[in-house]
């Protein structure tokens, strides 16, 4: 299902922009929605999606009654391809794609080769690419002729909050719309209308930094809870008494965080997710260094709080070089002892 664009809250100058350009026939073929994530990015391009597949639209709506409105509810619509990098599955018959980058393996079968037949429904074909920036330069530059030549009536909307990390050969041949980070107090009143009570959504939505649907997605897989504990832990660094089992708590925080990810997609790397959730940790926990920056007085303070947020960095760039978890746990924790801070002064 989709939700209407009169419901979609946060976004009104993207919305506005393209419904305008919709009216008066110059929406482009190829979009670029870029912002952070989960501020409402994919649900702009669905509901997008089905105004742009409606047979009957009435003005800027979808009339709701068509075949193709009917199907887009119910969730199957044969010419609204959504393309992620879990797809890889689909097309590598060697298994050891693990889907980290978007690869032509997927673009190829999934957008390039669909867009250039004809849509099913005899009406237009849409294709919303998420996570975009993972698209390596092959999978990049295989995309460039549809999005140069398209078939009549093909809309592809890249969605990505790294709008850096396309190429400019495939920035200039779409039209990039921007989606803003929401009001943080928007957020927090957003999960209150949705039951979640007052202290917990003022965490999720501060933490999530303007982020809906990162603060849902952070309640329900616990990471706010953890990350309360995290905090905790940070001012105990700081005040020179770290916790007993730094790694251990690191250790128990990310399985935890793979556990839920391993709920929604059973064929996902353990290890992977588990990085990842270390990863997410390490960013909250540097992210809440850098705002008590703002507020530090003591030359000493501001020394190890700078000196705490350059270990996180250093332990995060460690595990995405795939250096042992293990091992890069127990220096994190050796490189926040009183001692190991004496002897970097």
């Amino acid at each position: 299902m989709s939700v209407p664009f009169s419901q979609i809250f946060g976004q009104k100058n993207a919305i506005d922009w393209l419904l305008r350009a919709y009216s008066t026939g110059r929406l482009p073929h190829g979009l670029i929605f870029a912002g952070p994530t989960g501020v409402g990015k994919a649900t702009v391009a669905a509901a997008m999606g089905k105004l742009f597949l409606c047979h009957d639209p009435e003005g800027n709506k979808p009339c709701n009654k068509c075949e193709s409105c009917q199907i887009f509810e119910a969730g199957n619509h044969p010419d609204f391809h959504v393309i992620t990098r879990e797809l890889i599955r689909y097309h590598d018959k060697t298994g050891k794609s693990k889907g980290i980058d978007l690869s032509i393996q997927v673009i190829r079968p999934e957008l390039i080769e669909p867009a250039a037949r004809k849509p099913n429904l005899n009406h237009g074909k849409v294709f919303v690419v998420e996570q975009a920036e993972t698209m390596n330069p092959p999978a990049q530059n295989a995309l460039l002729k549809t999005l140069e030549e398209p078939a009549a009536l093909t809309l592809i909307i890249l969605l990505t909050d790294q709008l850096g990390a396309l190429l400019p050969t495939i920035r200039s041949r779409c039209q990039t719309v921007t989606f803003a980070a929401l009001d943080v107090a928007l957020v927090r009143d957003e999960l209150h209308k949705r039951g979640i009570e007052s202290a917990l959504a003022e965490d999720a939505s501060r933490l999530a930094r303007g982020s809906l649907g990162v603060a849902l997605n952070w309640l329900h897989d616990g990471v706010i809870t953890w990350s309360r504990e995290l905090i905790a832990q940070m001012d105990q660094i700081l005040a020179g008494s770290p916790p007993d089992d730094l790694p251990g708590w690191l250790k128990r925080a990310a399985d935890d965080y793979a556990d839920k990810q391993l709920e929604r997609d059973e064929l996902a790397s353990r290890d992977q997710l588990t990085r990842e959730g270390m990863v997410l940790y390490f960013t909250l926990a540097a992210d809440y260094l850098r705002d008590r920056l703002k507020s530090i007085e003591s030359p000493d303070e501001l020394e190890n709080t700078c000196r705490l947020i350059d270990q996180l960095a250093q332990a995060e760039s460690y595990l995405e070089s795939n250096v042992n978890v293990a091992l890069v746990l127990q220096n994190l924790a050796a490189s926040m002892t009183p001692e190991a801070r004496e002897i970097s002064k």
